[in-house]
C-alpha cells in the first residue's frame, strides 16, 4: 500500500501511476514520474511494503500542499536589506526556542537584523513564543508536513534578506551581543563562512575541534554565511535529512566556491543539550551519522586541496 503522508490528491495519483509503471517494468516512465513528483515537492521512498511519500523542498515555487508557494520563492537574488538574518527552526521542545529568543531579546544585536522562524510542522503553538519582545517582527514560514533537516534550513536561508545569514540551533542561549562579532568576521572579504565552533582535518584522517582562526568547516550550531556565498551554493544538500555532517558538506561547498571559513573567538553564548543528538537511540543515531558521512566522502574525498592539512591526508 502506498503511504501518502498528507500529500494532496494530485501527488497521490502520480504515485499510483508510478506504482503501475513499476509493476509493468516501464522504468523510464517510473523515473519520469519520480522526477515530476519531486518537482512538486515530494520525495518517494520505495520499500518492501510499497512506496511512501515525504515532503521535499522543491527547487522552484510550486503548490506542494504543505507550504504557501510564496514562501518557497528565493529572495537571494535581491539586494540585502539588513546586516544579518537570524534563522531558527521550530519543531519540538518549545522551551528551547523560548530560551534562545529570550536571550536575543535580553541582549539586542548591535547590527540591523531580521528573524526568520521556520515552523517545520511544530508540535506546539508558536503564538505565546512569538509574543517575546525582540524589537523586530519575525517572519514565520509554516509547513504542515515536516521537512528534513537540510530542507528546513535551506527554506529559511532562501527567504533571508541579510548580508549575512546566521543559523542558530535552539540549543544556543545568547548571553550577550551574538551578532556583532559574527558579522564582524566578514569584514575580511575572503571570508564566506564563520561561526562559534569549527573543525579541521587534524592528521588528515578525522576532523577535530579547532581554535579560533581558519578552519575546514564551521559547525551548524551557530553558522553564519555571506550572502554572496549563499547565493552561489544555494543551501544545504537536501539528502541530509538528519543533521550530522550536513555542516561539513555545506562548509566544503562554500570553500570550493573560493571562500574561507573561520571560527570566531569565543561568542557570548551557552550551548545546551542538542535535541537532534538526544532524540534518537544511539544505534540509529550512529547509522544516520555514518550514512551522512559517506555522502560527504562521496562528494569530497578527492579534494584534499580543500583541507588545511591536505598534505597530511
Amino acid at each position: 500500500m502506498n503511504g501518502d503522508n498528507g500529500a494532496p490528491a494530485e501527488i497521490r495519483g502520480l504515485l499510483d501511476e508510478r506504482t503501475e509503471a513499476r509493476a509493468s517494468r516501464d522504468w523510464d516512465r517510473a523515473d519520469a514520474l519520480r522526477d515530476r513528483i519531486a518537482d512538486l515537492g515530494w520525495e518517494i521512498q520505495d520499500g518492501p511494503r510499497g512506496s511512501t511519500l515525504r515532503p521535499l523542498l522543491p527547487v522552484e515555487p510550486t503548490t506542494t500542499g504543505y507550504a504557501n508557494p510564496d514562501d518557497l520563492a528565493s529572495l537571494l537574488d535581491q539586494p540585502s536589506a539588513v546586516a544579518a538574518s537570524v534563522q531558527v527552526v521550530a519543531e519540538d521542545h518549545p522551551d528551547d526556542l523560548r530560551r534562545l529568543l529570550e536571550g536575543l531579546a535580553a541582549h539586542p544585536p548591535s547590527v540591523s537584523w531580521e528573524l526568520i522562524v521556520v515552523a517545520n510542522a511544530p508540535s506546539f503553538e508558536l503564538e505565546p513564543i512569538a509574543a517575546i519582545a525582540l524589537g523586530v517582527e519575525p517572519t514565520t514560514l509554516r509547513t504542515s508536513e515536516r521537512l528534513g533537516w537540510a530542507d528546513s534550513r535551506t527554506l529559511g536561508m532562501r527567504r533571508s534578506l541579510g548580508e549575512v545569514t546566521v543559523l542558530l540551533d535552539t540549543s544556543i542561549e545568547p548571553t550577550g551581543d551574538l551578532l556583532g562579532p559574527l558579522v564582524g568576521a566578514f569584514d575580511d572579504p575572503t571570508v564566506g563562512l564563520a561561526g562559534g565552533w569549527g573543525v579541521t582535518s587534524g592528521d588528515g584522517r578525522q576532523f577535530v575541534d579547532a581554535p579560533a582562526g581558519e578552519v575546514d568547516a564551521v559547525e551548524g550550531y551557530c553558522l553564519a554565511v555571506r550572502r554572496a556565498a549563499l547565493r552561489t551554493v544555494g543551501g544545504f544538500d537536501r539528502r541530509f535529512r538528519f543533521y550530522r555532517n550536513a555542516d561539513l558538506d555545506f562548509s566544503f561547498a562554500v570553500r570550493d566556491a573560493g571562500w574561507r571559513a573561520v571560527r570566531t573567538e569565543a561568542l557570548p553564548v551557552v550551548r545546551h543539550e542538542h535535541r537532534g543528538f538526544l532524540s534518537l537511540p544511539e544505534a540509529e543515531r550512529d547509522r544516520l551519522s555514518k550514512r551522512n558521512f559517506y555522502r560527504f566522502l562521496d562528494r569530497w574525498r578527492d579534494r584534499p586541496d580543500l583541507l588545511l592539512h591536505g598534505d597530511d591526508r
